[in-house]
């Protein structure tokens, strides 16, 4: 399974935002910078994240973003749920477009769907705050100066 760009650049963000000192105001250009990532597409996932309730946003000259909840109460398994569009490891789990033959009588679907259960299973088991355990060498690479 590959999750799209989208939860990847998600989970990042809020990986830089529960490195961050009391949980500071950080600016989108600081993150855009330290991960190289398009202002733009960081603006659409940082709003998304906040309707989502994991960041609050401040406006302003002196504004930023900063994680609205602690690092253990965000779920990783959660997260990448609602910031993935859909599940559809292969064609036949989407009944819309399921044009295989083999649909009726195929054991695949099933095992697939077992394995999708487990690797979802296993992102549940964490939260942000398992994540960010190494904080000091995290805040290293995240550095402004590792960025330039």
């Amino acid at each position: 399974m590959k999750l799209t760009r989208f939860t990847d650049y998600s989970l990042r963000v809020l990986m830089f935002l529960a490195t961050r000192p009391d949980n500071q105001l950080v600016q989108i250009k600081t993150i855009s910078s330290i991960y190289n990532i398009s202002h733009n597409h960081l603006m659409k996932i940082i709003y998304e994240l906040g309707k989502l309730g994991y960041v609050e946003t401040t406006r302003g000259r002196n504004g930023g973003l900063k994680l609205a909840k602690p690092p253990a109460e965000i779920n990783i398994g959660e997260v990448v749920r609602k910031t993935e569009e859909d599940f559809f490891v292969v064609e036949c789990f989407d009944p819309s477009t399921d044009s295989c033959i083999l649909t009726d009588a195929c054991r695949l679907q099933g095992v697939l769907k077992k394995a999708l259960d487990a690797f979802l299973a296993t992102l549940d088991a964490y939260t942000l705050g398992d994540m960010i355990i190494n904080k000091d060498n995290l805040q290293k690479l995240m550095s402004s100066d590792a960025a330039e």
